[in-house]
């Protein structure tokens, strides 16, 4: 974990907490972003918790599961592969996919170093401003 000492507490801040604004994201922002968009479909959100609950199956197997075109499955299948959250090993003449546990770890860590901010600096919840009258 990228971590550096804090002016606003004696703890440690994570990457998501240094002074960056103003600057570009950084490698670990870009990758939570890439994993984020890959979960942005229900579809994909879908797709994994039915491969989390298998240890492996084939694309077949996921299209009876779900009302869509095999073409349309394969699609979201190939976004979750690509930001690394499913494997997909081919054994001709299918492809034979499982999530990818360590991928789903390190998102884990890097929601949790996310999150730390609010603890960490004991930011107020948001709250929408109320209607003036």
């Amino acid at each position: 974990m990228n971590t550096k000492a804090c002016g606003n507490h004696k703890k440690t801040c994570t990457f998501f907490e240094q002074k960056t604004y103003g600057r570009l994201p950084s490698d670990k922002e870009k990758e939570l972003a890439l994993i984020a968009k890959a979960l942005g479909h229900p579809v994909r959100v879908k797709i994994l918790t039915f491969l989390l609950f298998r240890k492996e199956c084939f694309c077949g197997e996921i299209c009876r599961e779900l009302p869509l075109a095999q073409s349309t499955v394969s699609q979201h299948l190939h976004v979750l592969k690509e930001a690394g959250l499913i494997k997909g090993e081919v054994e001709e003449p299918r492809v034979c996919y499982c999530a990818n546990i360590e991928r789903l770890e390190q998102m884990r860590i890097l929601l949790k170093e996310m999150l730390e901010i609010h603890i960490l600096h004991a930011q107020p919840d948001c709250t929408v401003a109320e209607e003036r009258t």
